[in-house]
């Protein structure tokens, strides 16, 4: 099985990405780096056709979003119209409101997802779901992320783990890529660094502490298509030195 392909979370540099203009200089610093592909989100308010066309000339492909679960519900057309002139598969979102966060969210939320999901997959494209740590909250004895993946069959809801808030939350995140195997195209890779008086800080792939072996090779073996590589915070960093740090020690390990 072939390693996925490495690409840049554009949130990271969200600061750089508030204008066409921006975005443009943006990319082409990813491509640089040694990127070729691209998660959209952080993005500022650019027309979509705009940034479809900012990301065909960067010779990047976009192959997810973030996208807000209220545009899912009442803007579905537009979202897949824009993922068409995007050319990219993998619609998902970043977050879910917190009122979906309780025992009976689940089902309510499997529910509203079903009819988006089978439209979606009707244009070829398919809806993950990116987690932080609140959804490591226990309701009858499971977790709640758990109790989604549970519910909801594969055909419906595609995963797209974050290696930093799994471990945030109290779980393993090697265990978790395996645990959605066959139901996961994309993974976030986020490092964890303790500073000072035990202070948990997002870190440069590599530069932290978290399983990095154990967890990648959870992601070759479990059909995982994109690792996309995600600081939120970079502390005073360049986040584009961070992304180069990222991006040297995976292709130090194989991965590009």
């Amino acid at each position: 099985m072939s390693k996925p392909v490495v690409g840049a979370q554009i949130y990271t540099v969200r600061e750089f990405a508030k204008t066409a203009a921006d975005l443009a200089a943006t990319l082409v610093k990813i491509r640089r780096i040694g990127y070729t592909e691209i998660q959209l989100s952080g993005v500022g308010p650019i027309p979509v056709p705009e940034v479809a066309r900012i990301v065909k000339g960067s010779g990047l492909k976009a192959v997810a979003t973030h996208i807000r679960w209220d545009r899912f519900l009442q803007e579905l057309d537009a979202v897949i119209e824009e993922h068409k002139l995007l050319e990219c598969p993998h619609p998902a979102i970043g977050s879910l409101p917190g009122e979906y966060l309780c025992e009976d969210g689940v089902k309510r939320f499997v529910d509203e997802l079903r009819p988006v999901a089978e439209k979606l997959r009707a244009a070829g494209m398919d809806f993950s779901y990116h987690n932080h740590n609140q959804e490591f909250a226990r309701f009858g004895g499971k977790t709640w992320l758990a109790a989604l993946y549970d519910t909801a069959p594969a055909d419906v809801l595609k995963a797209e783990l974050d290696t930093y808030w799994v471990q945030a939350g109290g779980g393993d995140p090697a265990a978790w890529v395996l645990r959605c195997a066959g139901r996961e195209p994309l993974l976030h890779l986020k490092d964890m660094a303790i500073v000072g008086n035990r202070e948990q800080r997002f870190a440069e792939i590599g530069e932290g502490n978290m399983n990095w072996p154990a967890i990648l090779s959870a992601a070759d073996g479990s059909g995982v298509r994109h690792i996309l590589v995600e600081q939120d915070q970079c502390y005073g960093r360049d986040p584009f030195e961070s992304l180069a740090v990222s991006y040297r020690n995976l292709s130090f390990w194989g991965y590009k």
